[in-house]
């Protein structure tokens, strides 16, 4: 009998119960997937937040990429000038891992703080006379100098303060806020970044989108950079001849034929895919009008510097961080590189200390006269500092050092006119009040009404945290 014509018939035992387990098994994974695609759907809604009463409503958070010399800007220490030029004792050292750009030194001459540091305000924080604009409002800021992290390197460090870990993927803290907070304006993204080059080092370290990434959260959580220019969003213009009702109904009809697909799959991210082109829709109107200065007075730019009337400075992007704060943008992100001064540190940090000493101050004094400071929580600072040791000649260059670094935050239900943390004779290692990045993290969170120990979403098998794998503590010290 020829099989092709009657198979049914020639169809032996072990054939049957083959085919048999296939079919059960592709019923099973059927099954197993579309439960899967369902907890997806549900780990794709935002948690209802805050946890508890908020003091902070937005961040803004103006990162330093390549590591700040926190020995010459803000941790003093005078009895640096003694041991200029001697070796760091090994006492000191502890046998601490070195970059590669240093461990073939003989010789680590320690190098002293090259700002002459004062006391400034009520408060009496020491700040060095690099930062001019920064010391006028030490009483509005809380400087933390026992900050540390493991990184010794700029891509983990930069990753790892941004992240929780040291390796690339996970979702940057401003999509973390998304997500669990939400938007406050519905025609502006809650998490946008800006960047800008500074002179201090150019090239400065690479900036990589990942930094505000959304890894396993929806990708509508991801932060959207705004550039200079006219166009402060790529892509966001309709093309000549497309009048506004015809990419109305476009996205009408391209809205239906995704969710007829939704339906088919159940795929979140489609859901996530219809309300970015909604959102792109509603930018239209919203980003040109944001990126428009003209309605600042003269005023507004002598307190910041002329610099904030040129797209994609610095100062710039500071009064444009102001106007997102007011237009209710919920995290927004400055990233400024060059601070990486491994060699010409003098010239190096006076450059970039004038690019941005003046604006930063200028933010928080804006704030503050907007009554915008008090639920506005501002960041300063980068992910690690530098070493006391001199890299190369004497008091011509540091290197990285996480041991211990200076950042400064402000508003946003933070302590005014606070020093948190001390560090040994020579700013080298923490004797008092260490906070890791993953407190500063927690500590963020806690401002916004988040408790990072509930905070969490289930990826991979486990409840990821936006502080990472291991403890993190709220800094109770630096807060009202």
């Amino acid at each position: 009998m020829n099989p092709f014509e009657n198979p049914i018939n020639s169809m032996s035992r072990r054939s049957f119960l083959g085919m048999t387990g296939l079919g059960l098994g592709a019923m099973a994974a059927q099954k197993l997937l579309a439960a899967d695609l369902n907890i997806q759907k549900s780990a794709s809604l935002p948690n209802i937040g805050p946890h508890f009463a908020p003091k902070a409503k937005r961040v803004i958070y103006l990162f330093q990429s390549g590591g700040p010399s926190h020995i010459d800007l803000f941790d003093h220490k005078p009895e640096l000038e003694k041991v200029h030029g001697n070796d760091l004792p090994d006492s000191i050292r502890q046998g601490q891992r070195l970059t590669g750009m240093t461990s073939g030194q003989k010789n680590f001459p320690v190098c002293k703080s090259l700002g002459k540091f004062a006391q400034h305000g009520e408060s009496g924080q020491w700040i060095s006379d690099y930062l001019p604009y920064t010391s006028k409002v030490a009483d509005k800021i809380a400087v933390i100098r026992s900050m540390y992290t493991e990184a010794i390197n700029h891509d983990p460090g930069i990753t790892f303060i941004n992240t929780g870990s040291q390796f690339p993927g996970l979702p940057s803290m401003g999509s973390w806020v998304s997500y669990g907070l939400g938007s406050m304006n519905e025609n502006l993204p809650s998490y946008v970044v800006l960047t800008s080059q500074g002179t201090g080092k150019d090239p400065g370290q690479p900036i990589f989108s990942r930094l505000w990434g959304s890894g396993f959260l929806p990708s509508n959580h991801q932060g959207v950079q705004f550039r200079s220019g006219k166009d402060p969003v790529l892509f966001l213009n309709d093309p000549a001849g497309v009048s506004r009702n015809d990419r109305r109904a476009m996205l009408d009809d391209l809205a239906q034929f995704n969710s007829m697909r939704h339906q088919e799959i159940g795929d979140p991210e489609i859901q996530t895919r219809i309300s970015q082109y909604e959102m792109a829709f509603r930018m239209q109107t919203s980003a040109p009008e944001l990126a428009d200065l003209s309605d600042e007075p003269d005023s507004v730019f002598e307190l910041y510097s002329e610099d904030a009337r040129q797209p994609g400075t610095y100062a710039y992007n500071c009064l444009l961080a102001r106007r997102m704060a007011e237009r209710g943008v919920r995290f927004t992100q400055l990233f400024h590189r060059g601070w990486d001064q491994h060699l010409e540190l003098p010239k190096h940090l006076a450059a970039q200390c004038m690019d941005t000493d003046q604006a930063s101050a200028a933010l928080v004094t804006d704030l503050a006269q907007r009554g915008l400071l008090d639920d506005t929580l501002v960041i300063w600072g980068g992910e690690f500092g530098r070493t006391v040791y001199s890299q190369g000649k004497l008091g011509t260059g540091r290197d990285h050092h996480g041991r211990c670094f200076s950042m400064w935050v402000a508003g946003g239900g933070t302590k005014a006119g606070t020093s948190y943390g001390l560090t040994d004779d020579y700013s080298y290692n923490i004797v008092e009040n260490p906070v890791h990045i993953r407190d500063l993290n927690a500590t963020i969170l806690h401002c916004l009404g988040m408790d990072h120990d509930k905070f969490t979403f289930r990826f991979q098998g486990l409840n990821q945290k936006p502080t990472g794998v291991l403890p993190a503590k709220v800094v109770k010290g630096i807060l009202t």
